[in-house]
């Protein structure tokens, strides 16, 4: 069986793969996204507070993914739990550096304007610092997807939804008939889904982020 027969064979159980793994880092990412820009606006303002950040979130990047997943099975359990945990833990350095130099960038002088003309704190972040940051952070979310989707594969070892079963499936049966197949079919579709992802991104940055501020 060549590999586009696998596929043909398998597609319905392919597809319902696909759909797990794209929700899973979706989910992950809005987390991510949400934890990220609240730690970026708490911190911005102080170098010290801004650099614990920036270390904390860099610090847990480097723990290996299986480790982090096996270290969460005792507490949370197998399945969606430690998949979700681990990849929202590993999508905030992006946001939370991005958020940070973004609203570190926002000009001075339209802060002060902005005071000048009685805007409160909250009202100014909202309406003007954070669209200004939007750029750097929307970067930051899309690195941080780029690297979920290939993480999320590990979540297969803790029984984990997506298309890392199939790869692990593939691994654990080498010199099987269809063990590249599964491989294959796992691998490249993680690679697909990234590719639409963000496409999906861009076009959000088109509609979201004025062609003056692109330029």
């Amino acid at each position: 069986m060549n590999f586009w027969q696998y596929v043909s064979s398998r597609h319905q159980q392919l597809l319902t793969d696909a759909y797990q793994h794209a929700g899973v880092v979706f989910q992950c990412m809005v987390v991510a996204t949400l934890i990220g820009v609240v730690i970026g606006v708490v911190t911005y303002h102080s170098d010290w507070a801004g650099g614990v950040a920036t270390t904390t979130t860099s610090t847990l990047l480097t723990i290996p993914s299986l480790a982090m997943i096996g270290l969460l099975i005792p507490i949370v359990g197998l399945g969606v739990p430690p998949t979700v945990i681990a990849l929202t833990l590993y999508g905030l350095l992006p946001i939370v550096r991005n958020a940070i130099v973004g609203l570190r960038g926002v000009d001075p002088a339209l802060v002060d304007a902005t005071k000048g003309i009685g805007m409160s704190g909250p009202a100014r972040l909202l309406k003007v610092e954070l669209p200004l940051a939007w750029p750097p952070i929307l970067t930051g979310i899309r690195v941080s997807t780029q690297m979920l989707m290939g993480i999320a594969a590990i979540a297969a070892y803790a029984s984990g939804p997506g298309l890392g079963n199939e790869i692990f499936r593939g691994l654990a049966s080498l010199g099987s008939r269809n063990a590249l197949n599964q491989v294959l079919a796992g691998t490249i579709g993680i690679i697909f889904l990234a590719l639409l992802f963000d496409a999906a991104y861009v076009l959000i940055g088109r509609l979201t982020i004025p062609r003056g501020i692109r330029a």
